[in-house]
């Protein structure tokens, strides 16, 4: 059974326990506190339901202030990986800001865990990915 987490105009964030999955379907631009608010909601997901499984849908996110990404490289990270997640999915937005902005922190947080991150450029292949069998660590490291 799928919940609806949290709800904005700028975000819809649901979880799937059955496949104990987390997804945050963003739409629009938010501003810095409308995006903490809701990068603040994930993270109590998080810890309520212990997802396996993240599905970052950022298709019609539009681009991120320079603070709110700075905010989520050294506050945010750590925490994701830390998480009970093992894999987390991206959908590449459209807007080629914010593919930037998301490429440049998902690049300066690496190293942090061994939470497997990859992008898609469909939703598609992304449920794909996270509805696979999931690997110890270890072992999808030496895979990916």
């Amino acid at each position: 059974m799928t919940i609806t987490y949290f709800q904005n105009h700028g975000v819809t964030i649901t979880y799937d326990e059955q496949q104990q999955l987390g997804i945050a379907e963003w739409n629009g631009f938010l501003n810095g506190q409308e995006f903490r608010e809701a990068i603040t909601a994930c993270l109590q997901l998080m810890e309520e339901h212990k997802p396996l499984r993240w599905l970052g849908d950022n298709r019609k996110m539009k681009a991120m202030r320079q603070a709110d990404q700075e905010w989520f490289v050294t506050e945010i990270m750590p925490k994701l990986h830390a998480s009970s997640l093992l894999r987390n999915a991206v959908v590449v937005s459209e807007d080629f800001f914010n593919r930037a902005a998301v490429e440049q922190m998902y690049k300066r947080a690496a190293g942090l865990g061994d939470l497997v991150t990859r992008e898609f450029q469909t939703r598609l292949d992304a449920l794909q990915w996270l509805s696979e069998a999931a690997l110890p660590r270890a072992q999808e490291q030496q895979q990916g």
